[in-house]
């Protein structure tokens, strides 16, 4: 590269020449502007010129520009190409344009000074002003200034009057309408990774004032080095340019192994969408190294592992001599590609030596022509796709039409070879895993391109979730019919297989169906273990997100064998999961590892709607009951270890259960248990409703089974009395409550522990009724039983007197119920832990009674106790933690810290909200009690108009929740009612509606 001459601004303001060192070369700024009249050149800056003179110019006016920015920037020196270049010396332009590019690649930062572009400093930014006379810049016409625009990292663009219009970053999308440039370019992605065509096309509207520069003004661009010679006229300068390129990618000798593509052995393409990654992973592998290099692409069947091979050749076959496609199925597939590409190196060399007088119908010999000829010492530069090697030989693979793919790659070490598969176990070169699209927009243009429509529905896009197969699948089957989006949903919801099998056929993919597609691959699976096939049929009867090993455990009691050596031991499990993991039927799901240290497994939302309708088109009692079984057996008790995260973790597959369970009760027949274990899932993890369908079906069961007085009958008898106390329906769960407690002391007398499970709740329903009294009666009952029965410090009675302690402090008996409250956290941190959730409860309940006594350092310290062992043992967004955050949040707002206290309200309602979900947040009294709490804050901050959200969100809760005749709906009509007088007195018209991002 060239010496740079550089500019410098003095403290006194004087501007003078550096010409530092190549070793030695200060950050600096350059300048990017079309050149006018009176520019400045270098011998108007030599010592001795005349600097009255020079200044004078109207080009001074730029370079003033430049160094008054550039110090703005903390830059003493700066380059402008008007005066920092010998234009009289020809050996120095030359120079200069071949390291223009770098030049301005290497600059701290860029200018670009827009002199047709005005925007008056008037104090407001308002674009509308100055987007016009942008857009029609003649800066954006001119052919050095693509180089100018693309190489510098840091850009700025400038008005006539120095106002800053914006950055290369901020006006992008702008940049790009005018200009065509590729987003990914204008981001400084390497230019290697734009085809030699898609470069070429960002130069075609541009123009320069001598027509050689039209050529030597991409020299940068396409990275090549080549002397300028002014007069040679444009279309030698292009053909000189065009020599170079193609010497850089395909060699010196490249012209006697140039062969031509031959579209007829590549599949059909589609419009390909994204996987930029992939394709910048591919050609930093592939390009600009001398050995070979292969790139292994692998995934699932359908993902799009050959339309992104189609993709990198269309950007990147400039860059070859010779590019061929085979097709790797089987042995006889590629010898017959080979006999295709021997017939195309013929085509375009007929006398090559290796080939012109082999037998093309003794496919062995053409084999070893073909690779001879590849391994030509000077053939360097071809790239040999081997697509479909899906059944690769590998140890354990006994199939005889297994292909071993080393017998047909050439011998020697240069060229570049793709291979796409959909196993993992390929291992000869730099493996890529290609997986489905992750971003909703480049789903949605799969099928807005292959529907031919516009305004598609997200919710099919996420239904398909980012598999292109299905995507495209879908795409022509809308171009094909006239049918809404929502009605190919219900449609592919209902009827998958007919769907699929009806769908036009969509030629770009070999196998042309889902259902085949992953056909093929589940029998070549069943081949090697079958019992990797049956667990795949007994996912559909699962969510299809994560399955573990311990989830399967309690199938081992079946009769199935296949079952039972699977979860033997969780080697035999790993070996059954590693083969669907390496065919990309399944991946892991690498954070549930980190999370619950038992690692999980998912399946595709595609695969699994074809496990269901395809694998599974018959339903199977057998496995449907055993799915509900490993579900219903891992249930875990409230109060255990780690239990909310379990159940976290069981809750999909809980719902797919509700969904799957079929109405014949002849079919779920001795499985109540399992019915009730679900509804308590439910239960704790608050979706109430599915909670109360799988008690009531429970207990119908166990009616008709076991009879009404039967233990487990009655068992399910309390559960739904607190299902229904929690829904906030008294009678109903009074009448559940009486019902097992009647059947409870008849069956096994009124001292058994299952009796005073049941005098505890009726207590707990009473004392949220206000019927202190009976509530009080009803605690002191289940204590003494519990205190007879299982002793002072067992963890039931501890637990009835935490409740006391509640019932006292809610009756104002504030030493009774520290009493009490100590009491029980005395027990549960002998017994259980001071970590353990009952223990933290009482540790909550403890922050609340000093809240109450005044003792707001006690309180606090309580609340935090409480919060930090519940982030531990449930996690931050659990709703235990989450109802001592809004506690905490109350205590701050009581103590005046307003700051603090919202913040803790923002974060008690975004963890409900990610713990509820948006519909369920409006029925949950916990958070309208912080909904309540935080519309106080805000009326009390002023901010009247959020407030009045904030309380209208809360009054439709409790509307639902307690009915609209209840103390609080009546409290928030009344804030709510205050605010609006106050607005209509102050004359406040304010709109302003407040969303907890804002907030935040």
């Amino acid at each position: 590269m060239a010496l740079i001459r550089l500019l410098q601004r003095k403290p006194d303001g004087e501007i003078v020449f550096r010409e530092p060192t190549s070793s030695d070369v200060p950050a600096y700024a350059i300048l990017s502007h079309t050149w006018g009249k009176e520019e400045v050149i270098l011998q108007d800056m030599e010592a001795g010129a005349d600097m009255s003179k020079t200044m004078s110019k109207a080009g001074w006016r730029k370079i003033q520009f430049c160094a008054k920015q550039a110090a703005a920037d903390g830059l003493q020196h700066f380059w402008v190409d008007t005066c920092c270049i010998d234009k009289k010396n020809a050996v120095e332009v030359g120079a200069a344009i071949n390291s223009m590019f770098r030049w301005y690649q290497n600059a701290a930062r860029c200018y670009i000074y827009l002199s047709d572009v005005s925007k008056p400093d008037t104090g407001v930014d308002d674009q509308w002003a100055w987007e016009e006379a942008f857009r029609k810049s003649r800066w954006f016409t001119r052919g050095w200034t693509l180089q100018e625009l693309i190489a510098p990292r840091l850009v700025d663009f400038f008005s006539l009057e120095g106002e800053r219009l914006g950055s290369k970053l901020s006006l992008e999308f702008m940049i790009h309408e005018i200009t065509g440039i590729a987003k990914n370019a204008l981001r400084g992605d390497a230019l290697p990774n734009f085809s030699i065509k898609e470069r070429r096309s960002w130069a075609e509207r541009r123009n320069t004032t001598i027509e050689e520069d039209e050529a030597y003004c991409l020299i940068g661009v396409f990275d090549v080095s080549m002397v300028p010679n002014y007069g040679e006229r444009r279309d030698q300068a292009f053909r000189r340019l065009e020599e170079e390129i193609h010497k850089l990618y395909k060699g010196v000798d490249f012209v006697q192994f140039a062969v031509g593509i031959n579209l007829a052995s590549f599949p059909e393409a589609v419009q390909f969408v994204a996987r930029e990654k992939e394709l910048s992973k591919m050609h930093e592998l592939l390009h600009g190294h001398s050995n070979r290099i292969c790139v292994i692409l692998y995934g699932l069947g359908g993902i799009g592992k050959t339309q992104l091979s189609i993709e990198y050749i269309r950007r990147h076959k400039e860059k070859y001599t010779a590019i061929f496609w085979l097709n790797a199925n089987d042995q006889d597939s590629l010898r017959l590609s080979f006999r295709d590409i021997a017939q195309q190196v013929l085509k375009y060399h007929p006398s090559a030596s290796l080939l012109a007088g082999i037998d093309l119908d003794d496919l062995d010999q053409v084999v070893y022509a073909v690779k001879a000829w590849l391994d030509l010492q000077k053939n360097m530069r071809w790239l040999m796709i081997y697509d479909n090697y899906d059944n690769p030989k590998t140890p354990g693979n006994l199939d005889r039409s297994a292909v071993d793919i080393r017998q047909f790659l050439p011998q020697s070490d240069q060229g570049s070879v793709i291979i796409t598969t959909r196993s993992s176990r390929v291992s000869q070169g730099h493996r890529v895993h290609v997986q489905k699209l992750l971003d909703v927009k480049e789903g949605l243009e799969i099928l807005s391109n292959t529907s031919g429509r516009k305004g598609i529905a997200e919710e099919l896009v996420k239904e398909l979730d980012g598999l292109p197969l299905a995507l495209s699948t879908a795409g022509i089957y809308l171009e094909h019919m006239s049918i809404a989006f929502s009605d190919y949903l219900r449609l592919y919801k209902a009827s998958w297989l007919k769907l699929q099998t009806t769908s036009p056929q969509l030629e770009s993919y070999e196998d042309r169906s889902l259902y085949t597609t992953w056909q093929i691959t589940v029998d070549r699976i069943k081949q090697r273990n079958p019992a990797s096939a049956s667990l795949l049929k007994l996912w559909a009867y699962f969510d299809r997100q994560d399955i573990w090993f311990e989830l399967l455990q309690h199938a081992n009691s079946t009769h199935d064998r296949w079952i039972q050596e699977l979860t033997k031991d969780e080697l035999n499990f790993n070996e059954a999961v590693a083969l669907l993991c390496s065919f990309g039927m399944v991946e892991p799901v690498r954070d549930l590892q980190q999370q619950f240290g038992s690692g999980g497994y998912s399946v595709h939302s595609c695969i699994h709607s074809w496990t269901v309708f395809v694998l599974n088109k018959e339903w199977d009692k057998g496995l449907a009951r055993l799915a509900l079984r490993c579900v219903a057996s891992k249930v875990p008790m409230r109060d255990e270890t780690d239990s909310w995260m379990l159940q976290r973790r069981l809750l999909q597959h809980a719902v797919r259960q509700e969904q799957a369970i079929p109405e014949d009760k002849v079919d779920i027949e001795g499985m109540e248990w399992a019915l009730h274990s679900l509804g308590r899932l439910f239960f704790d993890q608050g979706q109430l409703a599915e909670a109360e369908a799988m008690y009531i079906r429970a207990l119908q069961g166990y009616e008709e089974a076991l009879g009404l007085k039967h233990a487990s009958t009655l068992w399910t008898v309390n559960s739904l009395g607190a299902l229904y106390a929690d829904q906030g329906k008294p009678a109903e769960a009074e009448a559940m409550y009486i019902r097992a407690l009647q059947g409870n002391e008849e069956a096994l007398g009124p001292k058994h522990t299952s009796t005073l499970q049941t005098v505890n709740n009726l207590g707990t329903l009473y004392a949220d009724q206000g019927k202190q009294a009976e509530a009080e009666a009803m605690y002191i009952r289940a204590l003494q039983g519990y205190e007879e029965a299982l002793g002072p410090k067992h963890s039931s009675t501890l637990k009835t007197v935490n409740n006391l302690g509640t019932l006292y402090a809610d009756q104002g008996k504030q030493a009774e119920a520290e009493a009490m409250y100590i009491r029980a956290l005395q027990g549960n941190e002998e017994a259980l832990g001071p970590k353990h959730t009952s223990t933290l409860q009482t540790v909550n309940n403890l922050g609340a009674l000093y809240v109450d006594q005044g003792k707001p350092a006690e309180a606090e310290a309580m609340y935090i106790r409480a919060l930090q062992g519940n982030e531990e043992a449930l996690g931050p967004k659990h709703t235990s933690t989450l109802q001592t955050v809004n506690n905490l949040g109350l205590l701050y707002a009581d103590q005046g810290k307003l700051a603090d206290a919202e913040a803790i309200y923002i974060r008690a309602l975004q963890g409900y909200e990610e713990a509820l979900g948006p519909e369920r947040l409006s029925s949950y009294l916990p958070a309208l009690i912080t909904m309540f709490s935080f519309g106080d804050l805000l009326s009390r901050t002023g901010r009247k108009d959020m407030a009045k959200n904030m309380y209208s969100r809360a009054l439709s809760g409790y509307r639902i929740v307690q009915g609209p005749s209840s103390k609080w709906c009546r409290e928030l009509e009344g804030r709510l009612q205050g605010l609006r007088d106050a607005s209509v007195e102050s004359g406040s018209s304010s709109n302003q509606v407040w969303t907890e991002a804002e907030v935040a």
